[in-house]
């Protein structure tokens, strides 16, 4: 194990892409084993010295970012430890806490399998991705991470091993998740009894339900509970083939029309023949102005575009491709103008054009030297359409140049104002704290996907309340009786020291 003090030496961990600043820590440990991590803990816990575990920086909130303490590191636990294929074409997949969703998905998909979960940035450590319990695109198809964790091996706070297998170990009648470690340590963690929202994708707060299965308390936790070190993912057969469209449309109403009937038919697919879309994604009209320099061929009287993609077979293929033709006809795309990718290669262009969004704003704010302003917002579906048409006029009422993309499919969209300069950025942000409250008070999350870490913790407070995040304080005491792990990732400082 290797402990570092000189800044200059992990001044990496201080930062990742949320632009967060200010971070610092009297030193770094890369720890490169099981053992070394419990080590760390355990002289951490006794001293009550803060610990801020580093994923691969690709983060949105600050959650890596350490303010005091100490940082600790592990990018030499990054191995695929197994792949295992069972006779029925489904699989399992052993991989350490830095693996790199890329690998694992190359790896996996040689052997004929798939992971469904896709965030945006490949390059992530799936430790993170099981702490954030990250979602993407096929989300819509597949669920979020949790749905793929079958077994976890963490250190707890202490220092102490935890092995805990899906479906072992459940909250009892009164609330209360009891387990022992390996070392014989025994835990009681109360269940919080706060509602979950009711919206397809949701990651802010620890997961919580009646006899809930003690797993899924760790996942999506941010680290605040213990430190991922090794998982066993759930592997599905990987589809033959797929091929992806991009819609356009002239009408707004048309547009989301063809994105209801997608999704419930979608929805209600029984059989490989029925349409059943893996993704749909949403581009709005100013998406495109902002995309038209790069891709002239968009069309210059649409209004907003619908991406999806589709996994079919030799069998299937022509009716699938004839029933997405169709029900882009009967909805009013502009048919003879939209994109159909059917081959490999056309398939990565429009995965390219999907991405090029997201890459051109970030440049945009780099720029403008402006930190990025973007919702992550879902609400349930029915109250989607009041939802992003708030965010159209409140905008345009505002003056605010923006961008409007995302997951359509999940009642969840991305809003990015683009302010010129500092004035703008700040009635930005207090427009954003409007959008905030909007989404909840429709029943809706403050994070569907990239979860809360430190910028949105105060959040997170008008989302449960104040009696929410104390069940969640006492959860986190439960584990972390000494306040040491990624303490002020989710759950407010001030409420820690009640």
């Amino acid at each position: 194990m290797i402990f570092k003090t000189d800044p200059s030496e992990f001044q990496s961990l201080l930062e990742d892409t949320s632009a967060m600043r200010g971070g610092y820590a009297d030193g770094a440990y890369f720890a490169e084993s099981y053992d070394d991590v419990c080590e760390v803990l355990r002289r951490c816990h006794q001293t009550r010295t803060r610990v801020t575990i580093s994923g691969n920086g690709t983060g949105t909130t600050g959650g890596r970012i350490p303010f005091g303490g100490v940082a600790l590191a592990m990018p030499k636990l990054n191995r695929i430890l197994n792949v295992k294929k069972n006779p029925d074409g489904t699989g399992v997949a052993t991989v350490q806490a830095a693996t790199l969703l890329f690998d694992l998905q190359q790896t996996v998909e040689a052997e004929g399998l798939f992971y469904p979960p896709d965030p945006t940035e490949r390059l992530c450590f799936i430790g993170a991705t099981i702490a954030n319990n990250s979602s993407g695109a096929r989300t819509f198809k597949y669920g979020p991470t949790r749905n793929y964790v079958g077994r976890l091996k963490l250190a707890l706070p202490s220092g102490d091993l935890l092995e805990v297998r899906r479906g072992e170990i459940f909250a009892d009648d009164s609330g209360v998740l009891a387990f022992e470690t390996q070392s014989g340590a025994r835990y009681e963690v109360p269940v919080p009894t706060y509602r979950m929202p009711n919206v397809s994708k949701h990651v802010a707060g620890y997961y919580a339900a009646p006899k809930m299965d003690l797993i899924d308390l760790f996942i999506g936790s941010e680290g605040t509970l213990g430190v991922v070190l090794e998982a066993d993912l759930k592997l599905l057969p990987k589809p033959e083939r797929i091929f992806g469209g991009l819609a356009y449309f002239a009408d707004e109403a048309r547009l989301l029309a063809f994105v209801d009937e997608a999704r419930a038919r979608s929805r209600d697919a029984t059989s490989p023949s029925d349409l059943s879309a893996r993704a749909i994604e949403f581009f709005d009209k100013r998406s495109l102005d902002f995309l038209r320099p790069k891709y002239p061929q968009i069309p210059s009287d649409a209004v907003g575009a619908i991406f999806f993609e589709q996994e079919i077979t030799s069998e299937t293929e022509d009716a699938l491709l004839q029933a997405w033709l169709s029900l882009m006809e009967s909805r009013g795309a502009l048919i003879e103008r939209s994109w159909i990718a059917l081959t490999p290669a056309e398939q990565q262009d429009l995965r390219a054009f999907r991405h090029a969004l997201p890459a051109s704003v970030n440049e945009w704010y780099a720029k403008f030297k402006q930190r990025k302003i973007s919702t992550d917002m879902a609400v349930p579906h029915h109250r989607f359409p009041e939802l992003m048409r708030s965010y159209q006029t409140k905008c345009e009422a505002e003056g605010f140049d923006y961008v409007l993309f995302g997951h359509i499919g999940d009642a969840h969209l991305h809003l990015n104002i683009l302010p010129k300069n500092d004035a703008e950025a700040r009635r930005a942000r207090e427009l954003y704290r409007v959008f905030v409250r909007e989404a909840i008070a429709m029943g809706g999350t403050i994070s569907a996907e990239h979860g809360v870490g430190k910028l949105k913790a105060e959040l997170l407070v008008e989302m449960f309340g104040e009696d929410g995040i104390r069940q969640m304080t006492r959860v986190k005491k439960s584990l972390d009786p000494n306040l040491i792990l990624n303490v002020g990732n989710l759950i407010p400082e001030a409420y820690l020291a009640d």
